[in-house]
């Protein structure tokens, strides 16, 4: 009862995405799991710190990276503090947990040259499907926007008078960014191509599949994959790279890190501090090529 009236406190008064409020759910879910088949205990709310402190090493022994543990621990100290505002329980048992201490991984990001090769020289090809996919890697390699954030522009959010665009960010924060006028013309190419294929009232969405429907993450997440592909062998190759790659290159070529942060819609600078970690390690081996005695 009380995990759920938890979901209902983040979606409608934190308002946090539904994404965010599924991953809180399902910590939830292996945390009551473990619980169950460690302790015997049904109720999150019924738990105390040793069980918690367990379900940690349990994770921790099955190799969970310190930054997802530590995501864990946040749902359940966010859950326990509901619990103890609205009087459910009286005593926190996080309060003796402590967090294990988090491994900084640098940002993966795609080379400057290799999206120079798949936006420059590899063909999409012509029709409707092929623009609108050359579109969404331009969109955020451009904009460095969230995939929920590129799913849902819509329409009227595209300005190509001004040349920005908006997007409704994490916990419903819209943020306005410019945008150069090349990608500008790829944007009025892809609305043209959509406009001769569907009816522009049929739907309020910006990017749209095959069928004229919005967008989904298992489809935006597939055009992305398939395209990275053909010039870079990262592990990762999703849109959450290529933000990363956005927010590399800009750094690189001497964007201010408060920029930076807002254009992503960080909400602290803290966030956007971990691509420094990519610069620096690019003027490590610039300088490692160029000085003499390196």
């Amino acid at each position: 009862m009380y995990k759920e009236l938890f979901l209902k406190y983040l979606q409608f008064e934190k308002r946090f995405s539904i994404n965010t409020v599924k991953s809180y759910n399902n910590d939830l879910n292996q945390f009551t799991e473990f619980i169950e088949n460690s302790f015997n205990v049904f109720k999150p709310e019924d738990s105390d710190e040793k069980m918690i402190r367990s379900w940690i090493v349990s994770l921790m022994e099955k190799d969970f990276s310190s930054l997802s543990v530590n995501r864990k621990i946040s749902t359940l100290k966010t859950f326990y503090k509901f619990l103890l505002r609205e009087g459910y329980i009286q005593i926190n048992p996080m309060d003796k947990v402590v967090s294990p201490k988090i491994t900084k991984k640098i940002p993966l990001f795609v080379e400057e040259k290799q999206i120079a090769i798949l936006l420059d020289d590899f063909s999409f090809g012509n029709d409707f499907s092929s623009i609108r996919n050359r579109t969404i890697i331009e969109m955020f390699y451009n904009t460095g926007i969230r995939l929920s954030e590129l799913i849902g522009i819509k329409n009227n959010d595209v300005d190509l008078y001004n040349n920005t665009i908006k997007v409704l960010g994490k916990r419903q924060k819209e943020r306005i960014i410019p945008i150069h006028s090349s990608f500008a013309k790829s944007l009025k190419q892809y609305i043209e191509f959509k406009n001769k294929e569907f009816n522009v009232f049929e739907n309020e969405f910006f990017f749209i599949t095959d069928k004229g429907t919005q967008l989904y993450e298992k489809f935006v997440y597939r055009v992305v994959n398939k395209y990275l592909k053909i010039v870079t062998t990262i592990e990762k190759k999703s849109p959450h790279i290529l933000r990363h790659t956005f927010a590399t290159h800009m750094l690189n070529h001497g964007a201010n890190l408060n920029a930076i942060k807002e254009l992503l819609g960080h909400a602290s600078l803290s966030a956007t501090q971990v691509y420094t970690h990519n610069t620096f390690e690019k003027l490590k081996t610039i300088y490692k090529q160029a000085h003499p005695r390196a």
